[in-house]
């Protein structure tokens, strides 16, 4: 499809992210469809360097929704709040160094990439790892995740719940189709959120989410005839520990999720995915709760269950893509409500809705235009909704 470079490009060289989520032995290292820069060798190493800059221009028509699409921003019905915001920005920016090793056992490589989401247009570290025979080390995404359910979108946010599409730290082995990881605890999945009682007054236990044990996670990925897909399943430790009663409290949480791409024809693909978990947290991505919270009146752990899903299409026409997506993440906080936690205001469901157009007039140019709705509901029930238009040009190499 058209859009190929720009997907490619944009999710961080995508033919990465797909061969390290299936963790095949031949991992390339280059960012694909986009020709390198600079290949050199050194002794007996290949170096490629590889990037893309990329300008986006924004308007959100109601709340200033960020530098990318963050739901929290969505002003609610019943708040007031000043209506059409204006920003321009290259920090999606990104430059990439990969290598790639001849070995007596076999090639090694390695990929260090950032762009410049830093915070105040700092650089940010996005992959930094090595693969040798099947064992991966260092910062790279998750292995609960993949983009086979993944559809195109110029918002560098992409659509709510689907599988965490984002990277960190992990020590992984891929035999065939079959990966498993342990993962930084904390990041992805998020703390232990800790809350207020509101009877008979509010008070707030002295306590404190803490890391315990690492993430473990699982994925299969393979194919029958047009149809790829990739199952996931993480497993998590939450913990907390309440100096009032010197004690250490802990819950285990989990996930699963399923992600398929359908490709239609050459000028079509349907793509999706389902994820659902009790204590899941981030891993489904841009959820809308925590993994789950202390209860000071019973001094136990508590997992959040939830639950999301994606659904979209692409379609050639012509000299670029139309690409139309859907998201959803739901969080459910019944257990919170009964044991009178102060979670009113807490994000119970995000939704998103993308259209955008992205076309490439030369090879490593692309430009795209983009209409995006997005809502959320907070547990009292209020909600609220926003638009942004959004166009970007990116310039690879």
């Amino acid at each position: 499809m058209q859009n190929n470079k720009f997907k490619s490009a944009v999710l961080g060289s995508i033919s990465i992210s797909i061969s390290i989520s299936s963790l095949l032995p031949t991992v390339l290292f280059v960012a694909a469809s986009t020709a390198s820069a600079v290949e050199l060798e050194v002794k007996d190493t290949t170096v490629n360097l590889y990037g893309f800059a990329k300008l986006d221009l924004i308007y959100d028509v109601d709340s200033d929704l960020g530098d990318l699409v963050t739901h929290s921003n969505i002003r609610l019905d019943d708040q007031d709040g000043s209506d059409g915001h204006t920003r321009l920005h290259a920090l999606q920016s990104r430059v990439g160094i990969s290598t790639l090793t001849p070995t007596a056992y076999g090639p090694l490589k390695t990929v260090i990439e950032g762009d410049f989401f830093g915070g105040s247009g700092g650089f940010r570290l996005r992959h930094a790892y090595g693969v040798w025979n099947g064992i991966l080390a260092g910062q790279t995404w998750s292995n609960f995740g993949n983009f086979l359910g993944f559809t195109p979108t110029i918002d560098f946010r992409g659509q709510v719940g689907q599988t965490f599409i984002a990277r960190q730290g992990q020590l992984r082995y891929t035999t065939g189709g079959l990966s498993v990881a342990l993962e930084a605890p904390g990041t992805a999945g998020g703390p232990t959120a800790i809350y207020s009682i509101l009877e008979p007054e509010p008070i707030t236990p002295d306590a404190s989410s803490k890391d315990g044990l690492p993430d473990l996670t699982f994925q299969y990925q393979s194919s029958v005839g047009p149809i790829a897909y990739a199952t996931s399943a993480v497993l998590r430790q939450l913990s907390v520990y309440d100096a009032d009663t010197d004690s250490d409290e802990s819950a285990f949480g989990y996930g699963v999720s399923l992600s398929a791409k359908f490709t239609v024809s050459s000028a079509m693909s349907i793509q999706g995915s389902v994820v659902y978990g009790d204590g899941i947290g981030g891993y489904m991505y841009s959820g809308p709760a925590a993994s789950g919270f202390y209860d000071p009146n019973t001094f136990d752990v508590e997992t959040i269950e939830a639950i999301g899903g994606t659904l979209g299409t692409s379609i050639e026409a012509g000299p670029g893509t139309v690409n139309l997506a859907y998201g959803i993440g739901t969080a459910d906080w019944d257990d919170a409500e009964a044991a009178r936690l102060s979670v009113g205001g807490q994000n119970e469901m995000f939704q998103s809705i993308y259209l955008n157009y992205i076309w490439s007039p030369i090879d490593n140019v692309s430009y795209g235009v983009e209409a995006g709705h997005y809502s959320r509901e907070v547990v009292s029930g209020n909600d609220g909704s926003a638009v942004r238009l959004q166009a970007m040009a990116m310039y690879s190499f």
